[in-house]
């Protein structure tokens, strides 16, 4: 038997600082469809914790979709869409996508993709290629998803692309910036629901900032879409903004309840992203029966049901910010499914976790590096699935947590 080496010693090494600053990850097994009840080792728990916002995940329809969908084209694609991957059902998904952002984007056109992480690298980096190296501007929120930031660095080691933070709340440091700005593409980039936070970003005066200094605005409705606007089609039919220059990414395995995301723009672009973006160009396509199934979901969503649904989940959203209150704990009010509870410590945010399972719920700490340091939390979501009944219970329970941790501290 060999002796350790030093990778391994490393790692193990690691492992053990993580856990000394309480921030090593856990991974939980499901044994049961994703809902508003889970059943995790031999236990049923209520989840508070899924980004299933519209409870559509283990939706029957769907279910029926999915099983004829693997019927029509079996259960793989076989290459990538540039190969021979791509099929009608992801053509069909694409047009339908289109046409869903189609009155916010002139001359609209989609791409699919097997997740929201890919989606974003390949935006990102395929539109940075659009300048020639040195000459390319790139603006990002403070506070966007790891997918984005990933995407931004990569895009910056290949292109050497000039990269600038913001704050999203204050546009005051962008705006400066930009008028400084003299490189030949510029690209403003940024969530439209911030996850860990549940606010909105100001897509309308970040468009207008965009236009007046010719940039292009790339927005992640990770969390919005299926969500926000009057028919589900996210963060632009809410703002009612309109222009070519907006790159608009929505993702399918929250709201929508299947997998996969997509990019819409210009049709330019997304020509471009096709030729140009490596992620889609060297990535098997997905399945074409889960593209089958998002067809049933994206009428679901526009449909009688998705605004029964969306209002469901607006009237939780009225209940948790009118009779949810602290005395120590920070509240973050949204108007998204996502009520951050902040507690500050890694400590403390772990003991509210381990609590809360106690008592029978699924609502797990979050710590750095997804969060930033002092702000530790309770990330809690609801579905449409969930009744207000099952809010307010939540709401007795957390504030019973809340003073129990208080007495200990």
């Amino acid at each position: 038997m060999s002796s350790k080496f030093q990778a391994l010693d490393m790692a193990e090494h690691q492992i053990a600082d993580l856990d000394e600053q309480l921030l090593r990850r856990q991974l939980r097994t499901t044994e049961s469809p994703c809902d508003t009840k889970a059943r995790v080792n031999q236990r049923e728990l209520k989840a508070f914790c899924s980004n299933d916002y519209l409870g559509l995940a283990n939706h029957p329809e769907l279910v029926t979709a999915l099983a004829e969908g693997a019927k029509l084209y079996g259960v793989g694609s076989g290459a990538s869409h540039l190969i021979s991957g791509h099929s009608i059902a992801h053509d069909l998904l694409e047009k339908k996508l289109a046409a869903c952002e189609s009155k916010h984007i002139p001359n609209a056109r989609a791409l699919f993709f097997s997740t929201g992480y890919l989606a974003n690298m390949n935006a990102i980096t395929g539109l940075a290629r659009l300048a020639q190296q040195g000459e390319v501007s790139i603006y990002s929120a403070k506070l966007n998803h790891a997918s984005l930031i990933d995407g931004v660095r990569l895009a910056s080691a290949q292109t050497k692309a000039k990269v600038s933070l913001f704050d999203h709340q204050n546009l005051d440091s962008l705006e400066e910036a930009l008028k400084q700005d003299t490189h030949l593409l510029k690209l403003i980039v940024v969530d439209g629901v911030f996850s860990m936070d549940g606010d909105i970003a100001p897509v309308e005066k970040l468009l207008r900032i965009a236009e007046q200094y010719d940039a292009l605005l790339m927005v992640d409705d990770a969390h919005g879409f299926g969500v926000l606007g009057e028919h589900g089609h996210g963060i632009l039919e809410q703002t009612d903004v309109h222009s070519e220059r907006v790159i608009y990414v929505g993702t399918l395995g929250k709201a929508a309840g299947v997998s996969g995301a997509f990019i819409c723009a210009a049709a330019p672009f997304i020509e471009w992203l096709i030729q140009k973006g490596r992620p889609y160009i060297y990535s098997t396509a997905t399945p074409p029966a889960i593209a089958h199934t998002l067809l049933k979901s994206l009428d679901l969503i526009e449909g009688n049901e998705g605004i029964a649904r969306r209002k469901q989940l607006n009237q939780l959203i009225q209940v948790w910010n009118e009779e949810m209150t602290f005395s120590s704990w920070g509240k973050v009010s949204s108007l998204t499914p996502i009520q951050p509870v902040i507690l500050g410590s890694n400590a403390n945010a772990l003991a509210a976790a381990k609590l809360l399972d106690d008592a029978g719920y699924w609502i797990p700490a979050i710590r750095p590096p997804t969060v930033p340091v002092g702000s530790s939390r309770l990330r809690i979501t609801f579905s449409a699935n969930h009744r207000v009944d099952d809010l307010r219970e939540l709401i007795k329970t957390l504030q019973v947590i809340e003073q129990e941790i208080k007495n200990n501290s």
